[in-house]
């Protein structure tokens, strides 16, 4: 694979990373194993906000540990502000100037309170005490949690922790901070707060940013955007540039932005040419697609058929004709009760699920999403209320057993349920204990392994050298290989590149229509839009709402409420209708074909709109 992106310079100022023909294998006493990065070549700017893009396995967050000196270069050098890490002294010196924020900030943090945690690093810097304090508010003031500093960091929320672990970086004062996959466990709220300190760190502490990413809005808002493709770059240039290459990065197994994706596919549709760099832009792609429509009601091209604002995955009637097979009846839970840290979780849910269907379960961090579905196999047992699942009571010791043969839980983590030396072991753990026979879990562990993606040699690696992504799917491989009557997914594409995220929802719509009965907990707006049947709406621990998608994502009051947002491909549909507001175009498209469809079932924009699009093409930078 080829790029045709302009290799651009950097602006005008220092460098800070310098990066030269750099290679890095996991392997090297094995010439035959595929290196994790080859050849790569970069150099980045003070100052500068870069983001990186690639599908898992692409070498994005092997590149981010050599860039902190956490593990040291095969070929080819890495400097860090001037320093090139070859020994401990050297690699020391590099850590200093880095700080690396993970997906999951509970690696991170290990202080009994907010404020012992931010300390901890500048206290292994040796910093004295006056200028340690100094340090410790100065951190928690920039990211907001000056009021928590007293609090134990358990009893935060998924964003709060990662702010949490920002301010400990920044109490060490580095000049670059990395976040790999930072967001990718955040509520849509949590995310754009987290992003919004990010930009702040950014632009007035003048922060080297470099955000590791699948999230394409994020990507937007870089100064600069690569791309990385098995273990090179494939793709850099700031980012209407890169993403005017829609069809390279869409090879390369990653999405593009939901409003350009739709003037690409309407492009392609009616054969017609558009500015690639045009589209890439929010602004750009509403003028792009009203473009598009003139030009093919003048050519007398434009097709009419029949719109579908969604992608369902079984029929309505299929489903809610199913039995009840999970019911909630008041449900209430606190953790630590009748302590000063009592924290209620749940407060009187009811909810029925029927065989069958997928009911998404959506709020914001802390909202007793996770909570719930734990009750739902009974690693978590009532306090108040009751749990009916298949039948069995989640009160009831002796029907537990059971019942975790029949309802499967792949945790937010995946890394917290993987123990075994290999991905093969892992995966045939549960189908032994199951007492099958060997040639039965065999056959089990290979259909697995070839439902989640994984190719036959990664069975023998160890689950623990697996990217962040490729755990994921090995954590779901092993549930899937019990074949469970219901599945509940916690948090499930999180983390996934978009092609891994197709592959892994892509099985889920195969189990329903096999008639299991899913559950599915995300942040991902556009994953509950196409995929569930309904959507329970949470908040505080409370049932805030449950309704069908349309009926979820029509209730703008609640979605505020909750913290939450339309899909990206529904928020530019409103926004092309507000343009036009006489063109009879539906706006409850979940996905881009769906989007593309109701753009043309709504025809031809009236002529006054038409000469207005012709004349205000824009790019914005």
């Amino acid at each position: 694979m080829t790029s045709q992106a302009a290799q651009l310079k950097y602006e005008p100022g220092q460098t800070i990373i310098e990066i030269e023909g750099l290679s890095f294998s996991y392997e090297p006493d094995q010439p035959e194993a595929p290196n994790a990065l080859n050849g790569v070549d970069l150099e980045v700017k003070a100052g500068t906000h870069l983001a990186i893009l690639g599908r898992n396995g692409s070498g994005k967050s092997t590149l981010a540990r050599l860039i902190d000196a956490l593990e040291l270069p095969l070929s080819g050098r890495i400097r860090v502000d001037g320093i090139e890490a070859v020994d401990d002294e050297t690699s020391y010196m590099v850590r200093r100037r880095c700080g690396l924020v993970f997906q999951n900030p509970d690696n991170q943090i290990i202080g009994t309170t907010v404020e012992e945690d931010v300390a901890f690093g500048p206290e292994n810097l040796g910093i004295p005490n006056p200028e340690l304090r100094d340090r410790v508010d100065t951190a928690l003031a920039i990211v907001g949690l000056s009021e928590y500093a007293q609090r134990p960091p358990a009893q935060l929320s998924g964003g709060m922790k990662q702010k949490l672990a920002i301010a400990g970086i920044m109490a060490m004062q580095p000049r670059v901070l990395i976040l790999d996959e930072a967001t990718s466990m955040l509520d849509p709220f949590s995310r754009r707060d987290f992003m919004e300190l990010v930009q702040k760190l950014n632009r007035e502490e003048k922060l080297t940013v470099l955000n590791i990413t699948h999230n394409m809005e994020e990507a937007m808002a870089a100064d600069f955007v690569v791309v990385m493709h098995e273990g090179k770059i494939l793709l850099r240039g700031r980012p209407e540039q890169i993403f005017a290459h829609a069809a390279e990065i869409i090879d390369a197994g990653l999405d593009v932005p939901a409003h350009a994706a739709i003037a690409h596919l309407l492009s392609k549709e009616l054969n017609l040419p558009i500015c690639p760099e045009e589209a890439a832009s929010f602004t750009g792609a509403i003028n792009t697609v009203t473009r598009l429509m003139c030009t093919a009601a003048e050519r007398e091209d434009t097709a009419n058929g029949p719109a579908s604002p969604a992608d369902p995955i079984v029929s309505g009637s299929a489903v809610f004709a199913g039995e009840i097979i999970v019911e909630v009846e008041d449900l209430s839970y606190t953790y630590n009760p009748n302590t000063p840290g009592a924290t209620e979780a749940l407060h009187e849910v009811n909810l029925q699920v029927r065989r069958g269907e997928v009911l998404g379960i959506m709020g914001h961090s802390g909202s007793g999403k996770s909570t719930l579905v734990q009750h739902l196999n009974g690693l978590i047992r009532p306090q108040t209320g009751s749990v009916r699942v298949l039948g069995f009571n989640t009160r009831l010791n002796k029907e537990i057993r059971e019942l975790r043969r029949m309802v499967g839980l792949v945790f937010q983590y995946p890394e917290h349920q993987l123990f075994a030396d290999s991905v093969f072991a892992d995966i045939a753990y549960g189908p032994k204990r199951l007492g099958l026979s060997e040639a039965e879990v065999e056959r089990r562990v290979y259909a697995a392994a070839e439902i989640v993606g994984f190719d036959p040699d990664i069975l023998q690696r160890s689950p623990f050298e697996l990217s962040g992504g490729q755990k994921r799917r090995a954590a779901m491989a092993g549930v899937i290989a019990m074949e469970p009557e219901v599945l509940i997914l916690d948090e499930p594409a999180a983390g996934l590149d978009p092609a891994g995220r197709e592959e892994i929802l892509g099985y889920v719509r195969e189990l329903a229509h096999k008639g299991r009965t899913i559950i599915l907990v995300s942040h991902n707006m556009e994953d509950l839009a196409r995929f569930a049947d309904r959507l329970l709406v949470m908040k505080d621990g409370r049932s805030l709402f449950l309704g069908t998608t349309d009926e979820v994502f029509s209730r703008v009051d609640i979605l505020a409420a909750a913290g939450l947002e339309k899909p990206r491909t529904a928020q530019f549909m409103e926004a092309l209708a507000e343009e036009h507001p006489d063109w009879p175009i539906g706006t409850n498209a979940y996905s881009v074909e769906a989007a593309v469809r109701m753009i043309r079932q709504a025809g031809v924009p009236k002529p006054a709109e038409r000469r207005s699009a012709v004349t205000k093409p824009q790019v914005e930078r």
